[in-house]
């Protein structure tokens, strides 16, 4: 009989930010097929992500909170921590982009993406590791990372800046914590299907040239970065500390 234990969530709690759609909800479905219960955090409704769960025979606990205050975000995961029991992992994937040429991008749109994708994060990560370490236990943190961690892209300062700023605090984290128990690595999402690539792919001329650059031919399904999510969720990736996994259908290789 195959032993598959070490790809397994079951028993765990993973916190997931951005659940209600796209990549957020693809990672959830993957850690509820895992065996994994499902923290979801956003300031929208998760009822697609619930029912989805709930279909698999998943737990899901859907917990609202605007992640552009960090310090809401901070005290949220206080509050699930002792609400919900201790947290297992977290998938810092929520995110927001604002497109503008650099010549007109406006300081709100700077602070707005920044505040979300990296402050946020970092806080958000740092209130979970306090909670681990004091409880003397070990943990999982992933982080959502992009293609323009490596790229500059066009149109889209501040979301390339936080994203480069993403690896670097997952860099940074997992040299600190490492040898503390706690595994921080990133997945670099490709062009996936979702609502932060809906204007891109009703673009034909940018659509057309995104697939002509990808060697798999396709844009990437939120389940595809699901499932590395639950690899480095999972015991199966122990020694994994500081790397970033691109799922990007061979867009880097090219």
């Amino acid at each position: 009989m195959s032993d598959l234990s070490a790809f397994s969530l079951e028993g765990q709690r993973i916190l997931v930010t951005g659940a209600n759609t796209g990549i957020g909800q693809g990672i959830a479905i993957s850690v509820g097929k895992a065996g994994g219960a499902v923290l979801g955090v956003g300031r929208s409704a998760m009822d697609e992500t619930a029912a989805q769960l709930a279909a698999i025979g998943a737990s899901f606990s859907p917990i609202a909170c605007d992640l552009g205050d960090h310090q809401a975000a901070a005290a949220m995961l206080d509050a699930a921590w002792e609400e919900h029991g201790p947290i297992d992992g977290i998938v810092n994937n929520a995110g927001i982009i604002r497109r503008a040429d650099a010549i007109d991008f406006t300081e709100e749109d700077w602070d707005d993406v920044m505040d979300v994708n990296l402050k946020s994060l970092f806080f958000l990560t740092q209130a979970f590791a306090r909670k681990v370490l004091a409880a003397g236990r070990t943990a999982r943190v992933v982080n959502i990372a992009s293609l323009l961690s490596f790229q500059g892209g066009i149109r889209v300062a501040s979301y390339t800046a936080s994203k480069h700023g993403v690896l670097g605090i997952t860099r940074l984290l997992a040299c600190e914590w490492a040898a503390r128990g706690i595994n921080v690595n990133a997945i670099a999402p490709g062009y996936i299907v979702s609502n932060n690539t809906e204007a891109l792919r009703n673009d034909p001329d940018r659509n057309a040239a995104i697939l002509g650059r990808i060697p798999a031919g396709r844009w990437g399904e939120p389940g595809d970065i699901g499932d590395a999510a639950v690899f480095l969720l999972a015991p199966a990736s122990k020694y994994m500390h500081g790397a970033v996994v691109p799922v990007d259908g061979g867009w880097l290789a090219r």
